[in-house]
Formats: C-alpha cells, sequence, structure tokens
C-alpha cells in the first residue's frame, strides 16, 4: 500500500507532507477500529525480540530515531507501527523556530534526506507536559535534549540542565545532542573538555536522584578514529550509559543526486550513510571492548542493515529515514528478519 501512495507523497514538500500525513493519522486513530487493524498489520510481538539494555527492559530492538516526533505530539500513534522504543526531540529549553524553509531535501536517487531543521521545537515545557498524559503500554521514550540557538556555547550546559531536570520524569532515558550540524557551533561541543563538562554536570544531577536515567551521547558519522577514541574515554571516565551512533553527515562523497542538491547544507541521512555508521559501530564496540551500550542509527533500510548494525556491535538500533523510503512495514520486516 505505501508503494502506492509514495510517489504522490513525494510530490510535496518534504516538511508540509510530513505534518498532513502525521495530522492525518492522529484523525483516523479516533475512528472505532482503526487501532487494532493498525496493530495486527504492523506489529508483531515475540519474547524472543526483548532486550534488556541499561536496565530497560524493550519489547523489541527498533525505535524510532529523535527527529521524526520533535514535540512528542504522537507517540501513541508511532507505537502502533511495532517500535520497541522512541526517542523525541531534540528538545530546548525555549521554544524555536528552527531554520528558515525550505529545510528538507529529498534525494531520490540515493534514498537519502538532506535537513537543516536547526532544533525547530515547542520547548521542553510543553513537550513534558504532553508526555504527561502518554498512555505508554510498555513503551520506552527517550529524551534527546539540546541547546538553544541562541544560548552560547560557554553557556551551553545549563540549556542541558534544564532540559534535564524537567524531562527526567517522563522519560526513560536521555540522549546528549551535540552533533547536529544545523545548530552554528553546535558540534564543537563534541571537543573534548566542553563535552566532559557537560557530561559530569549531567551525572552529578542523575546520581543525586533516588532512580538515576540513562544518559547516551549521540555522536556524528564525521569524526576522525582518534576523535573517536576520545569519545571512549570520555564515556569510561564520566560512567554515561552510552553511545548513539551516528548522527546525520555533512559528506556529500559519492552522491547520484543533482549538484544543486548536494550543495544544500544540512546533515544527510539515508543509504549513503549506511556503511560509515556501521563502521563506527565497530569501531566503538572493538576498541572499548564492548565495555558500553551503543544504539545503531544510519542507513537502515531493510533488515539486512539492521542485522549488520548488531552484528557489528548495536544492542539497540533506531530508524529514520528508512521510515520515511520503506514504508511503515520495514519495522515489521525488520523484526521477522532478527528473529
Amino acid at each position: 500500500m505505501y508503494k502506492l501512495i509514495k510517489p504522490l507523497l513525494f510530490q510535496f514538500d518534504p516538511e508540509i507532507i510530513h505534518y498532513v500525513v502525521t495530522g492525518a493519522l492522529r484523525r483516523v486513530n479516533r475512528i472505532w477500529g482503526v487501532k487494532s487493524f493498525l496493530k495486527n498489520l504492523y506489529q508483531l510481538e515475540d519474547q524472543q525480540l526483548a532486550r534488556e539494555v541499561f536496565g530497560l527492559k524493550f519489547k523489541n530492538p527498533l525505535g524510532l530515531a529523535a527527529g521524526f516526533d520533535k514535540n512528542a505530539s504522537m507517540i501513541e500513534e508511532l507505537a502502533q507501527f511495532g517500535f520497541g522504543f522512541i526517542e523525541i526531540g531534540t528538545v530546548t529549553p525555549l521554544p524555536q523556530p528552527g531554520n528558515e524553509k525550505p529545510r528538507m531535501f529529498r534525494l531520490p536517487q540515493d534514498d537519502a534526506l538532506i535537513n537543516r531543521m536547526g532544533f525547530n521545537n515547542q520547548g521542553v515545557d510543553v513537550v513534558a507536559a504532553r508526555l504527561k498524559q502518554v498512555d505508554r503500554k510498555g513503551l520506552i521514550i527517550g529524551g534527546n535534549i539540546g541547546k538553544n540557538k541562541l544560548t552560547p556555547n560557554e553557556d551551553a550546559v545549563s540549556d542541558y540542565i534544564k532540559c534535564f531536570d524537567r524531562l527526567f520524569d517522563v522519560v526513560d532515558y536521555f540522549v546528549v545532542n551535540v552533533s547536529s550540524p544545523n545548530t552554528p557551533g553546535l558540534r564543537e561541543l563534541q571537543e573534548k573538555e566542553p563535552l566532559k563538562h557537560i557530561l559530569n554536570i549531567l551525572q552529578q544531577r542523575n546520581n543525586k536522584n533516588q532512580v538515576s536515567r540513562p544518559i547516551l551521547l549521540k555522536i556524528a558519522p564525521d569524526l576522525t578514529n582518534s576523535q573517536l577514541d576520545d569519545i571512549i574515554e570520555i564515556v569510561m571516565e564520566t560512567k554515561i550509559a552510552g553511545v548513539i551512533a551516528t548522527n546525520t553527515t555533512i559528506s556529500r562523497d559519492d552522491l547520484l543526486s543533482s549538484e544543486n542538491l548536494k550543495k544544500e547544507s544540512g546533515g544527510l541521512s539515508g543509504k549513503p550513510l549506511t556503511a560509515r555508521s556501521t563502521e563506527v559501530i565497530r569501531y566503538l564496540s572493538e576498541h572499548s571492548n564492548k565495555s558500553f551500550v551503543i544504539i545503531g542509527v544510519g542507513g537502515i533500510h531493510s533488515p539486512e542493515d539492521a542485522i549488520e548494525k548488531i552484528k557489528a556491535g548495536a544492542s539497540l538500533i533506531q530508524l529514520y529515514t528508512g521510515f520515511i523510503y520503506e514504508g511503515p512495514g520495514l519495522v515489521k520486516r525488520i523484526l521477522k528478519g532478527l528473529l
């Protein structure tokens, strides 16, 4: 069914059609019987798929990556497609509109997207209030947090603290996003000292609570091996739960799309990222002696891609661009492949 409607959907601006489709999904879900229909069509439940990772019980290892549901406005609807966990955000302390439009571009020849959204979201207070109302039904929810565009890097830690404190009671784990290429200067926070400072402060705050939350770091695929070695050292030293590998790339190597598309600024996701994200997962896993959890994301468009990520060292995996190009049926196909 998705193959039939995909050409029509791809005729429209990707950001506009995203809101049209998700809005329609919310409305359709109010119709009696639709939820049961979608559950029967898309979900695959099997105890063999269950995983316990950083102390949390996942009904399956396949999640939806941050960026698809930035404002936690459709978690229950998306959960019907069979995800074991959903990551919301990136959320910032204050609402912000993001970068100027157009800011998302399809590269159909490459099964890829370029986005320069810029952390557009409704702010942490709105997201936290919305998450309190979610009927989880065993679903794990992650909170991806970042800094506001106008917050200088020297004050960035205060933004991460605000998001951490506000979301602490309504998410199951946190992701510190310092790797998006779409907020000016953000990637500078991946450098060793500023990154250690942010993670140590969050861990200190985490350890003051009776119940702590796993904290993960989302990293760029563009890091060198030396920088990856620094990431391993930082994760071990700060004792955070692990790493999400990887975010979008600024590379435009070996793309088939037009030069005009390749010149668009922003982060590239999809199939061109498949091999590199797997390389990063394998490097982190092998050079850390599997000492921490890795969530693999980047270019998963088939069960084979997912299995490759897990073999490389990922404990959990996430979809984003593959979900858009392949449709919601990809979730069930991957889970069948894992079984």
